[in-house]
Formats: structure tokens, C-alpha cells, sequence
């Protein structure tokens, strides 16, 4: 059985806990600069597509990109939720996109 998985997990917790408890310890009572609140707000949105777009075109075959019909059902996805489509239904439509993408191909 392979353990490395959980030894990375492992890992990742312990480093979280540490990057947490020396925030509060160097940070103290003292509030948080003016420009922090800001900076998170951005920072999330940018970390999500940075994740969605490396999942997207990412190949673990090789290290280029991959453009296949994932894309396809991506542009699908966009285009139906700039038309205020609900959730589900733009998970449907960027499914069928997506299969009729790779049905063509």
C-alpha cells in the first residue's frame, strides 16, 4: 500500500496548523492592516481559477497543455451562467457540451 498521499496530507495539515498558530502569536492583539481585508477578498477568486484552469488545460500525461472537450463544456458552463441560468442546469448544459464535444471528435 502506498502512503504517500497520506504522508503530503499529512504534511499539509501539520504546515496549516504551524502557519496558523504563528500568525496569532506574531500578530498578537494588533489589528490587521487596512489593505489585508482587500487583498483575501481578491485572493480567493484568483486562487479558484487559477485551480479550474490548471484542471482544465493541465495534462498529467505530459508537461504542455491539453485542449480537449473539457473546453467546450467550460465555454457552455460561462455562457449559461452570464444568462443567470441556475446551478443545476448549467451543470447539465456544460455536461451535454461536453458530451456531445467528445461524441464529435
Amino acid at each position: 500500500m502506498n502512503n504517500e498521499p497520506w504522508l503530503i496530507v499529512g504534511a499539509l495539515v501539520a504546515t496549516t496548523f504551524l502557519l496558523k498558530g504563528a500568525g496569532a502569536l506574531l500578530m498578537g492583539d494588533r489589528e490587521l492592516p487596512g489593505w489585508f481585508p482587500r487583498f483575501v477578498e481578491y485572493l480567493t477568486p484568483a486562487l479558484l481559477a487559477v485551480l479550474v484552469i490548471t484542471q482544465l488545460v493541465g495534462s498529467p500525461d505530459s508537461a504542455g497543455m491539453t485542449f480537449d472537450a473539457r473546453l467546450a463544456g467550460f465555454a457552455a458552463a460561462v455562457a449559461a451562467w452570464r444568462l443567470k441560468a441556475p446551478v443545476p442546469v448549467v451543470v447539465l448544459i456544460a455536461a451535454a457540451a461536453t458530451a456531445t464535444a467528445r461524441a464529435l471528435a
